[in-house]
């Protein structure tokens, strides 16, 4: 059975490690190969040659390293088909959906072709008495990406692109259970003309995670995953002196106001709240209706809908989700929905019992739909990252916009309505990083930043547009002034502009 190892100085590298995990096929639940679980001594194996090669990166001017970008942009459109198919393979989400997982990859790329704009510094011309101020931004060095298995084009993409565009050199650690797309994004970069070493792929498990977040020449690391991970990760990378940006888990409200059109916010949950199994951070799994009549009109429009999903296998271009991503997934949701009734919350769709003909051996489940969830209910309280969407009923807008306020995760929130005057209020005073009006996943275009509030993020700055330059480099400031042959002695005081 072939092992997939790492990807280290622009080559396939063996791993010494003696660890492997199983890389399934979720459709069937068939081994598809193995993946190396790297050990400390590898990872820094990548990280030297990482720093030997970034020296001479960051000394490529800004527009030279924004033509491999473009390049690479070249040949991922020749790659496109047969990377979508390898990724809803490994992963499980449909093919028509793992080509958006790549797309939303590709567009942070584009944005960073733009980046010798946002590397330029800044110019002041006789701040004081023959003295000139400039700054300038500098790459960081060696940094990395710790990246989960939902988006395994997508979150590498975001993290690698303007990682690169700055100067840097990158260490990817990818998910185990779907590492084949990041190793095949390695390859095409080395063939878009990048430096060998500039990008190194290091496959693993926490003893990985661990070495990465403790070796002195990683100067930062981005991870998303789960909360109580992404904690864990920005405490003892900050601890050891690095930056960080950390996104975890994510409860995501869809506030729906008495006076939205149904039928649309209907069709914006079902696709919200179901699309790729549930397994996106930024998935609608909370309903909150705003009144009796609105909540009575969406069940009774959502309950049909849920019924008539298509589970399918990933190459079912007819299926409207496939399934999750490992049996320990499946019994993990399965588990939420017994708990949820076990609390007393009306399970209206019951998809637990799903099976599908020929692919028995598949991790598949069918959607769930509860009513008259409470904000103490454990379904309420905790992400369950599966095809499960609860109905929270308001009795008021007020009472909608404390839920979303009050909740420990603060990722994305939509409303639906046709005011506006309603939707300024939500946009203003709801504490969630991301918000859709209108809009169900309210994931910003690539030229904007992303990442939620409270405990679904850890650090100062986000993902893509322009913070994703600041967190990869680091600012110099000089103050210059030339001698006039005019000689004013010494000074003891600090520096003013008097």
């Amino acid at each position: 059975m072939a092992i997939l190892g790492h990807f280290i100085g622009g080559k396939h590298v063996a791993s010494t490690s003696g660890r492997v995990a199983d890389v399934l096929q979720p459709m069937d639940g068939s081994v598809r190969g193995q993946v190396a679980l790297g050990s400390a001594a590898e990872l820094r194996k990548a990280v030297e040659n990482a720093k030997a090669a970034q020296v001479g990166w960051a000394a490529t001017n800004p527009q030279r390293r924004v033509r491999v970008l473009m390049k690479f942009l070249e040949l991922m459109a020749r790659e496109n088909d047969a990377l979508a198919e390898l990724l809803a393979r490994e992963h499980g989400k449909t093919i028509a959906d793992a080509k958006g997982d790549i797309q939303r990859g590709l567009e942070v790329i584009e944005v960073c072709i733009g980046a010798p704009h946002l590397m330029k510094g800044e110019y002041t011309d006789g701040a004081g008495p023959g003295i000139d101020v400039y700054s300038m931004r500098q790459p960081l060095g060696v940094v990395a990406g710790i990246t989960p298995f939902n988006f395994p084009a997508m979150i590498p993409l975001w993290k690698i692109g303007p990682a690169l565009a700055a100067g840097n050199a990158f260490i990817l650690k990818p998910s185990e259970r779907d590492p084949g797309v990041p190793m095949r994004i390695a390859e095409i970069f080395l063939e878009a003309g990048l430096p060998e070493g500039v990008l190194n792929v290091v496959n693993g498990d926490k003893e990985v995670v661990d070495a990465i977040l403790d070796d002195p020449d990683i100067k930062a690391v981005g991870f998303v995953g789960s909360t109580p991970i992404a904690q864990y990760i920005y405490s003892r990378a900050t601890a050891n002196g690095k930056r960080a940006q950390c996104f975890g888990g994510a409860k995501n409200h869809m506030i729906i106001m008495p006076d939205a059109d149904m039928d649309q916010t209907v069709d914006a949950l079902i696709g919200a709240g179901y699309g790729s199994a549930g397994e996106r951070c930024m998935a609608i799994s909370v309903a909150v209706p705003v009144g009796k009549e609105t909540a009575d009109r969406l069940i009774e429009k959502l309950i049909p809908r849920v019924e008539s999903l298509k589970v399918g296998p990933s190459t079912d271009s007819s299926a409207d989700f496939g399934p999750l991503v490992t049996k320990q997934a499946l019994e993990r949701v399965k588990g939420y929905v017994d708990a949820g009734v076990q609390e007393g919350a009306k399970l209206l769709v019951d998809g637990r019992g799903f099976k599908m003909q020929g692919y028995e051996n598949g991790y598949y489940m069918g959607g769930c739909l509860f009513d008259h969830v409470t904000a103490d209910m454990k379904i309420y309280k905790e992400e369950i990252f599966g095809p499960v969407l609860s109905v929270v009923r308001a009795n008021r807008y007020e009472d909608a916009i404390k839920l979303a306020n009050d909740h420990e995760y603060g990722n994305g929130v939509a409303i639906f309505t046709r005011d506006g005057d309603a939707a300024r209020d939500f946009a203003s005073r709801v504490q969630v990083g991301m918000v859709g009006v209108n809009v169900p996943i309210p994931v910003p275009i690539a030229y904007y930043t992303f990442g939620g509030w409270k405990a679904s993020s850890f650090g100062d700055l986000n993902q893509h547009g322009p913070d994703a330059f600041r967190f990869y480099t680091k600012t110099k400031t000089i103050t210059s002034r030339w001698p006039s042959g005019v000689k004013d002695g010494a000074e003891f005081v600090i520096p003013t502009m008097n």
